[in-house]
């Protein structure tokens, strides 16, 4: 099961609907919430990426289960995201975190690692960070990971502040990796 933070059941409706209810319901998501909607619609796939990606909203991806699309978006202020300041220090590009030996740490949120990641990652998500650090190796390299680069910033200077000492912000993230893709879908 894919966790969202909000729940929208647009089963049983036609095109624009879907798109008319995701839209309103967004309104109620906060910055960073994934909003899942249940649709019927099979013109809802293609509809509500096209829809995230036109207003700035990360479309995460769909799944279908008897009839029914799972659809998960995650709602961005993108104008915010662009310009935010990333500021640890030790940053890697994703070729060489991949092609480096240390252990890659995905922070993104379980939907987003589950519809899709670099094989061999790790999924931590950064909510739940500061109660999984015993599970990660203080002496271990660590190339942090995230969508594009912010959210594994601030998960970087927080293992930092840990005691972690190799640490890696990977840039510009997931939005710019291009090679193949493990799912973990549920």
């Amino acid at each position: 099961m894919i966790k969202s933070d909000v729940q929208l059941d647009a089963k049983g409706l036609a095109c624009p609907m879907p798109i008319v209810r995701t839209k309103k319901a967004m309104n109620d998501v906060l910055e960073g919430q994934v909003l899942e909607i249940q649709a019927t619609d099979k013109g809802s796939v293609a509809d509500l990426a096209a829809w995230s990606k036109t207003v700035g909203h990360q479309y995460i991806g769909t799944h279908e289960e008897s009839g029914i699309f799972y659809h998960y978006i995650r709602k961005c202020d993108h104008d915010a995201n662009e310009q935010q300041d990333k500021t640890y220090d030790k940053t890697i590009s994703i070729e060489d975190a991949i092609k480096g030996e240390g252990f890659i740490l995905d922070v993104r949120e379980a939907a987003e690692f589950a519809f899709g990641h670099i094989p061999g990652a790790h999924s931590i998500p950064m909510g739940e960070l500061q109660n999984r650090l015993k599970e990660l190796d203080q002496d271990k390299t660590i190339y942090v990971i995230c969508r594009t680069g912010m959210r594994s910033d601030l998960a970087a200077q927080q293992l930092a502040e840990a005691g972690f000492r190799d640490i890696y912000n990977v840039l510009p993230g997931m939005s710019g990796y291009t090679g193949d893709l493990e799912k973990s879908l549920g």
